[in-house]
């Protein structure tokens, strides 16, 4: 293995380029890797920078344990849901609610990639990728770099939005925290409290603690705009006063993140380039939730690989892209609230139901219940639209 950055000059042709080094491109790699099946072929992974920082979590739901379960940070099988005057905790057992943090992650990928002889690492700025003489070309500053296949985890550009189709930010700042003394059950985490404020959108904070006296505080908004960084400090103080009745705490990490929430239909291949990650839109439009489905996805792109030697899945569902494609025209439009949505959900149905639904694996009759436990008429106008 080569790591370097520039001035980088090519080492001539390359099977596969991953430009991006985040969650889909280091979980297609490593996926790769695990296969054994890639050793004789020449990788190249490009990212702008190092990635030694604690930068983002990871927090999704699974039954079996994937290739990722050694770093997995903290669990729960007990989730919280609040709302002004209903409270419900879900038992989400097989279920269980992991978190990865984005340090963990980075370390171990990349101490096994340096470990493979057939896999360069290179650092600069992807200026183009495009195809070309049936190839796949990366132009990284001034050198021209041709591979098989280029998988593209970068998103150059806001998407141009067709009729019916809506943009969304889900906009979150995390704080760590620890107490003075303790002040978390760390065998109950929060999924969504909606108590806080909901003059901007869709607002809520979720809670994942870790000991009696340390917890991740998120402070989430489902909006069109950002907020000033002073306003999710002085929100996520408020809350930390208000609801967990904490005074005396000192934060110990912080992190800041934006989701795009759209039914916008990312092409997933253009010929010689597989588009993976949110830019081959493996990002919920309705949820942002981006983990699990990146996994799905990096997963079914080796195995469809080592059998046919062709990257190209599908992998999505036009059922769950209708749904998710309502649900975002009922909150672009302002017709309901989230904690209107989400609240008489977790009232009437059953947890694994949801996270089921969430992750494009509920049937038809799970589906149905969801639905019917939804206002109505909002959202049989929005299903019209859309259709």
């Amino acid at each position: 293995m080569s790591e370097s950055k520039f001035p980088f000059r090519g080492q001539g042709h390359y099977n596969f380029i991953i430009t991006g080094a985040g969650c889909a491109g280091l979980s297609l790699l490593i996926r790769m890797i695990d296969s054994g099946k890639f050793a004789d072929k020449r990788i190249l992974l490009v990212e702008k920078e190092e990635k030694i920082k604690n930068d983002r979590t990871w927090c999704f739901w699974e039954i079996e344990n994937d290739i990722f379960e050694s770093i997995v940070y903290k669990h729960w099988d007990k989730m919280w849901f609040h709302d002004i005057n209903f409270s419900k905790q879900l038992q989400i057992s097989p279920y269980q609610y992991k978190m990865i943090r984005g340090i963990d992650f980075y370390n171990y990928c990349f101490n096994i990639i340096r470990e493979q002889k057939n896999i360069d690492i290179v650092y600069g700025d992807v200026h183009t990728i495009k195809n070309e003489n049936n190839k796949a070309v990366l132009v990284l500053h001034d050198t021209i770099i041709e591979a098989d296949y280029i998988f593209n985890s970068i998103l150059f550009e806001k998407p141009v939005l067709k009729k019916s189709e809506h943009f969304l930010l889900q906009h979150f700042k995390g704080w760590i925290i620890e107490t003075a003394k303790p002040s978390f059950n760390p065998e109950e985490a929060t999924m969504m409290d909606f108590r806080v404020e909901q003059q901007d959108g869709t607002t809520f904070v979720y809670v994942m603690p870790f000991t009696e006296t340390k917890a991740l505080v998120e402070y989430t908004l489902f909006t069109n705009n950002l907020l000033d960084q002073q306003q999710y400090n002085e929100e996520l103080k408020k809350y930390i006063a208000e609801y967990l009745n904490i005074e005396n705490y000192s934060i110990l990490e912080e992190e800041f993140g934006i989701i795009p929430m759209t039914n916008h239909r990312f092409s997933s291949n253009q010929n010689k380039i597989i588009n993976i990650g949110t830019a081959g839109g493996q990002t919920k439009g309705s949820s942002g939730y981006t983990f699990k489905f990146i996994q799905k996805n990096s997963k079914a792109i080796v195995g469809q690989l080592i059998k046919s030697g062709s990257p190209i899945v599908n992998t999505s569902s036009k059922r769950f892209q209708f749904y998710d494609s309502i649900l975002l025209n009922v909150l672009a439009n302002k017709k309901l609230s989230g904690r209107k949505i989400f609240t008489p959900i977790i009232k009437k149905n059953k947890p694994q139901h949801l996270l089921r639904f969430m992750d494009n694996e509920s049937s038809l009759s799970e589906d149905l219940k969801i639905i019917s436990s939804l206002p109505t008429l909002p959202f049989l106008k929005a299903a019209l639209k859309q259709l």
